[in-house]
C-alpha cells in the first residue's frame, strides 16, 4: 500500500485526485494540503510515502517548495502535477528534486502509472513532454533565461502573466522591495529595458502560463 499526500490549493482538484486514486487498491490518501506551509507540516506528521504536488500554491510553492521537501525528506518521491508544460519549468522542477512531472490534462491512467513508477523507485515525465525535455536545447545554445535564479525565473513568469509587484510579493511571502530587486536583476541579465520587452521575451521563449 502506497500512502499518498495530495497537495493542491483547489479542493475540487484534491477531491478529484482522491476519486482517481480510490480506483486502485494499492493507493491510500493519508492527507491533503492546500498551501506550502501545510505541505511541510503534514509531511512531518503523517506517514506519506509519496507526494503529489501542484506547482502553484499560496505561500512557499513551486521550485522553492520542491527543494524544501526534498531537503527534509530526501527519500520521498515527489510527483509534480501542474498546469505548466514549459520545458524550463519541468527541467527546474526535476533538478530541484522532483522524481516525476505530469500535466493536469493527463488521463487518469497516466497519473496512476506515474505514481506506481515513482513508488517503485523510478522516475516519470509526462509522455507529451518527454521529447521536449530530453531533446532540450544544448548547453552551448541555451537561452539567456537559463542564467536566472529559480526565484528570478518565477518572477519573470508572473510578470509576463500580468501580475503586479505587490501580487508577486504576496504570492511568495516576500517584500515588494525584494521582488523589485529580483525584477531589476533579471531584466539586467536578459538585457530588457521595459515591461513590454519582458513580455515579448516571455512569449518568444514560451514562458507564459496562459
Amino acid at each position: 500500500m502506497v500512502n499518498i499526500l495530495i497537495a493542491d490549493d483547489h479542493a475540487i482538484v484534491r477531491s478529484g485526485l482522491r476519486q482517481i486514486l480510490a480506483t486502485s487498491s494499492d493507493f491510500t490518501v493519508v492527507g491533503e494540503a492546500g498551501c506550502g506551509a501545510e505541505v511541510l507540516s503534514k509531511l512531518r506528521a503523517c506517514p506519506a510515502a509519496l507526494l503529489v504536488l501542484d506547482m502553484s500554491m499560496p505561500g512557499v510553492s513551486g521550485i522553492d517548495l520542491i527543494r524544501r521537501v526534498h531537503s527534509e525528506h530526501p527519500a520521498l518521491p515527489i510527483l509534480v502535477l501542474s498546469m505548466h508544460n514549459e520545458t524550463q519549468v519541468v527541467s527546474r522542477a526535476l533538478r530541484a528534486g522532483a522524481a516525476g512531472y505530469l500535466t493536469k490534462d493527463s488521463d487518469p491512467e497516466v497519473l496512476l502509472s506515474a505514481i506506481r513508477k515513482l513508488a517503485a523507485g523510478g522516475r516519470f515525465i509526462d509522455p507529451k513532454l518527454v521529447d521536449a525535455v530530453v531533446f532540450a536545447t544544448h548547453a552551448d545554445e541555451a537561452p539567456p533565461h537559463e542564467v536566472l535564479s529559480d526565484r528570478e525565473f518565477q518572477v519573470l513568469q508572473m510578470l509576463a502573466a500580468g501580475k503586479s509587484i505587490s501580487e508577486i510579493a504576496d504570492a511568495f511571502s516576500l517584500s515588494a522591495k525584494t521582488v523589485s530587486t529580483h525584477k531589476m536583476r533579471l531584466m539586467q541579465k536578459l538585457d530588457l529595458e521595459n515591461n513590454a520587452a519582458l513580455i515579448r521575451y516571455a512569449i518568444k521563449h514560451g514562458l507564459t502560463t496562459s
